[in-house]
C-alpha cells in the first residue's frame, strides 16, 4: 500500500501539485502504517493515510461512501466536469489512451528537454574550436562562467516553481524556452570576459526551474505506476541530445571562416535558433491539462474525446486522489518553501544532492579540453564524447531498474561513487606520459557511471511526507544539486592543467565521503523509524485513534510516518 497524507479540504484549500519524481518514489517505495485498528472517518479526515489505487481493475476508492467526500476533487479542478466516481472502462481502452498520451505529450516533452540540453551543453563543444583563445579567456575564467551559470540556475529554481504553478507550466515552459534561446543565440556576438559572464548568468536564470516545471506538467497525465520507466527515458533524452549535438558540432564547427565568423559562433547561433523554434511550437503543443486540449492550434475538438477525457481524469484521481486538491493555476505559497527548508529530516537527502555528483562533474565539464590536450583534434574531440554518453544511458536505465526491483535507495545510491573511485585514483596517479588512448578510456568509463539522480530526487520527494510539500521538496533538492555544481566548477584549476592530478585527489575524497553519506543516511532513517515504531506499537487502538484525530504534526513529523531508505 502506498502511503500519503490526506487533509480534509474544501474548495478554498491550497495543495501543492504532485511531481514526476514523487510518482516514481511512490512506485518504488511502498509504505504502510502499522496497526489495523479502525479510526472514525471524521477524526481521520484531517490526518489520514489512504491507499492509492492503480489500474482500472483495482478497487475504486470512491466506492467507499464515507471516504468519498474527502477524496473528491475541488470544484475548481480543471477536470471536475469529467469526474465520475462510477465510471468504468476496459484495460485495453486505458492502454490505448496511454499510448496516445505518450505520442501527444511524452514525445514532445522529451524534445523540449533535449532542447534544454542542446543550449546548456554546447559550450563544451565550442571550447574545441579555440573559443577561449578567441575571447582571451583562461580556464579559470571558464570556471567562473560556469559558477555564475549554476548560481543563477539554482537561484531561479524555486521562483520558477512559484510562477509555473501560478500561470501553468503549459504557459511558463514555452516562455522560458524562447527567452533562453534568444540569449543562447546572442552568444555568437561574445567579445570578451564581461559578455561571457553576462550570458552565462542570463542562461542560468532562464533555464532554472525548467526541469521541475516539466515534471509538474507530466504529473497531470500519468499515474504513478506509469512514470518510472518514462522518467528513465526522460533523462535519457538529455544524454541522447548530447550524442546528437556532438555530430552537429562536428559539422557546424567546419563553418569556421564562413562570413568571417568562428565555428563556435555559428554553433551558438544555429543551435539557439533551433531551440527558439521548438519554444514557439511549445506554445501550441502544450495543453494545460487532459481536458483542455482544444485550441486553434491543436484543433477545435482537441486531442481527446469526452469519453477519453473521462477515463484520463478518473484514472489519475483514483490512482492518487490528492491530485484533485489543487487546480493547475493555483499557486504554491512561500510559506511552504520555508517549511521545507526547516525540515531537518530531509537535510540528509539535500546533502546528498549537494555533494553526490561532484566527483564526475569536473571531468565532464573539461572533457573536450582534456581531449584537445591529449592531442585529439577539434572535430575528433567532439566525436569522442559519444561513447561515454552511450554508456551513461545504459547505466542510468540499469541502476534505476535495480533500485525498483530491490526496493532500495541508499545502498544502490552508492554505486555511482563506488564505480568512480578506482577510475579517479587512476587519473590521479597516472604519469603525464601515459598513452592518450589509455587516459581517454578511463575518462570514458568514469563519465559513463551509473547516475542515480532519478532515484534520489524521488527519495527527496518522499521524505517530505506531504502532498503539500513534495513539489517544493524536489525543488529544494535541485537547488542543492546546482550548489554542488558551483563547488565542482572550481576543483580543476589552471595551474593543475592539463591532467589535474591535485583536482582528482580532491574528487577521490569527495567520492569516499559520498559513500559514507549514503550509508549514514540509511542508518539515520532506520534509527528514526525504529524509535517511532517502538512508541507507536506501545499505543492501544484507542490511543492511536486519538493521536490521528488530535495531532498537529504533519508530513514526515507524524508518529506513523516511516522513512524509506
Amino acid at each position: 500500500m502506498r502511503y500519503q497524507v490526506l487533509s480534509s479540504r474544501d474548495s478554498t484549500d491550497s495543495f501543492a501539485g504532485t511531481s514526476l519524481e514523487m510518482d516514481l518514489i511512490n512506485e518504488i517505495a511502498p509504505v504502510s502504517p502499522s496497526g489495523d485498528e479502525k479510526v472514525d472517518i471524521e477524526a481521520q479526515s484531517a490526518n489520514s493515510s489512504v491507499s492509492n489505487v492503480k489500474g482500472s481493475g483495482d478497487p475504486n476508492p470512491f466506492d467507499d461512501a464515507d471516504l468519498a467526500p474527502y477524496l473528491a476533487p475541488i470544484t475548481q479542478h480543471e477536470g471536475y466536469h469529467r469526474f465520475d466516481p462510477k465510471a468504468t472502462w476496459s484495460e485495453e481502452e486505458e492502454k490505448r489512451i496511454v499510448r496516445k498520451i505518450d505520442f501527444r505529450i511524452m514525445l514532445w516533452t522529451c524534445i523540449m528537454f533535449g532542447a534544454l540540453q542542446l543550449d546548456r551543453g554546447n559550450l563544451s563543444f565550442a571550447l574545441t574550436d579555440n573559443m577561449l583563445d578567441d575571447l582571451n579567456l583562461s580556464t579559470n575564467d571558464y570556471n567562473n562562467g560556469n559558477m555564475i551559470f549554476y548560481l543563477c540556475f539554482l537561484t531561479a529554481e524555486i521562483p520558477s516553481q512559484l510562477v509555473s504553478k501560478r500561470i501553468g507550466p503549459d504557459r511558463w515552459l514555452p516562455i522560458q524556452m524562447t527567452l533562453w534561446s534568444i540569449v543562447a543565440m546572442s552568444q555568437a556576438a561574445l567579445n570578451g570576459k564581461a559578455s561571457f559572464f553576462v550570458t552565462r548568468g542570463l542562461l542560468g536564470i532562464m533555464e532554472g526551474g525548467f526541469i521541475p516545471d516539466m515534471v509538474l506538467f507530466l504529473s497531470y497525465f500519468y499515474k504513478g505506476k506509469e512514470l518510472p520507466v518514462r522518467l528513465s527515458f526522460f533523462w535519457t533524452s538529455s544524454t541522447t541530445t548530447t550524442i546528437v549535438s556532438a555530430f552537429m558540432a562536428y559539422g557546424i564547427l567546419h563553418m569556421r571562416g564562413v562570413h568571417g565568423l568562428a565555428g563556435w559562433r555559428w554553433l551558438f547561433l544555429i543551435e539557439g535558433a533551433l531551440t527558439f523554434g521548438i519554444g514557439l511550437l511549445a506554445f501550441g503543443l502544450m495543453p494545460p491539462s487532459p481536458t483542455q486540449t482544444a485550441s486553434w492550434f491543436r484543433g477545435k475538438k482537441g486531442w481527446f474525446t469526452p469519453r477519453e477525457e473521462t477515463i484520463m481524469v478518473n484514472r489519475i484521481l483514483r490512482d492518487d486522489p490528492t491530485k484533485g486538491g489543487m487546480h493547475n493555476r493555483q499557486a504554491i505559497t512561500p510559506g511552504l518553501i520555508w517549511q521545507c527548508f526547516l525540515d531537518y529530516h530531509s537535510w540528509p537527502i539535500y546533502l546528498i544532492g549537494l555533494t553526490g555528483y561532484i566527483p564526475q562533474s569536473p571531468p565532464a565539464t573539461y572533457l573536450t579540453l582534456t581531449l584537445k590536450a591529449l592531442g585529439f583534434g577539434t572535430f575528433n574531440s567532439n566525436l569522442l564524447t559519444i561513447p561515454s554518453s552511450v554508456l551513461f544511458i545504459i547505466n542510468l536505465l540499469l541502476v534505476t531498474q535495480l533500485s525498483r526491483r530491490v526496493n532500495e535507495r541508499s545502498l544502490v545510491g552508492t554505486i555511482g561513487n563506488l564505480w568512480s573511485i578506482p577510475l579517479l585514483v587512476a587519473l590521479a596517479v597516472l604519469p603525464d606520459n601515459t598513452n592518450s588512448w589509455s587516459r581517454y578510456s578511463i575518462l570514458t568509463l568514469l563519465l559513463g557511471y551509473p547516475y542515480v539522480h532519478a532515484i534520489v530526487v524521488g527519495w527527496a520527494s518522499w521524505t517530505s511526507g506531504s502532498v503539500r510539500l513534495r513539489t517544493v521538496s524536489a525543488a529544494m533538492y535541485n537547488v542543492c544539486v546546482q550548489a554542488g555544481n558551483v563547488i565542482s566548477s572550481h576543483i580543476y584549476q589552471a595551474n593543475d592543467a592539463p591532467y589535474y592530478h591535485q583536482g582528482n585527489r580532491v574528487l577521490i575524497g569527495i567520492a569516499v565521503w559520498n559513500v559514507a553519506l549514503f550509508v549514514g543516511t540509511k542508518f539515520f532513517y532506520m534509527w528514526v523509524n525504529a524509535r517511532r515504531a517502538r512508541k507507536w506499537d506501545k499505543m492501544t487502538g484507542e490511543e492511536k485513534a486519538h493521536y490521528l484525530a488530535t495531532t498537529t504534526q504533519t508530513g514526515n513529523k507524524r508518529l506513523d510516518f516511516r522513512f524509506v531508505h
